[in-house]
């Protein structure tokens, strides 16, 4: 286990970064959005092989924990990874190559 501490992240910040990234399937959606460069949540759900709904509730977990950032283009939402990338998800995209 890698255990990383971030000055500039309290470790309040730094624990619930960690817990938000404490699943598959959010790893899966970092994964997949550190090889693209934005992508519309059902090409998400399609990767993942996940409904549209339960996609868009790890996105949600994601966004509220600033490990993604989405715009909206025209009907669909784009997510991406947020900028700048947190160290801790840097990491966690580093152990996937």
């Amino acid at each position: 286990m890698v255990v990383c501490y971030h000055l500039s992240m309290t470790v309040l910040e730094q624990e619930r970064m960690y817990k938000a990234l404490a699943n598959r399937r959010r790893l899966a959606i970092v994964k997949f959005l550190s090889s693209t460069n934005h992508a519309p949540v059902t090409d998400i759900a399609h990767y993942l092989q996940l409904s549209f709904k339960a996609t868009s509730r790890h996105l949600q977990i994601l966004k509220n924990n600033d490990i993604v950032e989405f715009e909206q283009l025209s009907k669909e939402y784009h997510y991406s990874l947020s900028k700048p990338i947190s160290p801790i998800v840097k990491k966690c995209i580093s152990l996937f190559k």
